[in-house]
């Protein structure tokens, strides 16, 4: 794994020793391809963030700074790791918590966007989705899914095989 473009491009990450599932290199290209006007400048939080290479690749290629929010031990040492590989300790918080209280404890306006890839069929995206719409904590909202997963409907949806992220935006008609 490794990040693929703008300012750390190349570097290589760290995965967990744990199995889990990843957004696949082409995935969080295309995800962050596809969302480049809305993070340049962001203040981004990356939600179930594992190992961070998707945030970490959105700072790379031009966030203002991230907040990375992965509650399993395991994929914490990993993304830890991958921080202090980019040695960007001053654009990077890391939080220990689950991501349905840490979202529900937020401020609107806190963050500008928010990417979150919870774990395919626990029922997280879902709620993600409705406490965000609750509490208005960003202007945008994508979440990364399995393609056959039902979710709120969005305001746009990237589709990549199996998987496709859904886009949601404050003002945006669905």
């Amino acid at each position: 794994m490794r990040i693929v473009g703008g300012k750390y491009a190349g570097r290589h990450l760290t995965s967990p020793a744990k199995r889990v599932r990843p957004t696949t290199e082409g995935t969080r290209v295309a995800w962050v391809e596809w969302m480049e006007r809305e993070l340049k400048g962001a203040r981004l939080l990356e939600l179930c963030a594992g190992t961070g290479a998707v945030g970490l690749e959105a700072l790379s290629r031009g966030a203002k700074y991230v907040d990375l929010v992965e509650r399993d031990p395991r994929a914490l040492h990993a993304l830890k790791a991958n921080v202090a590989a980019l040695r960007v300790p001053e654009k990077v918080r890391i939080f220990k918590k689950d991501a349905v209280p840490f979202t529900q404890g937020l401020d609107e306006d806190a963050y500008d966007v928010v990417l979150a890839d919870p774990p395919y069929g626990s029922g997280v995206g879902p709620l993600l989705v409705d406490i965000w719409r609750e509490r208005r904590y960003a202007k945008v909202f994508a979440l990364e899914h399995a393609a056959d997963h039902e979710v709120p409907n969005g305001a746009a949806k990237l589709k990549l095989g199996d998987t496709t992220i859904t886009l949601y935006r404050f003002g945006a008609r669905v």
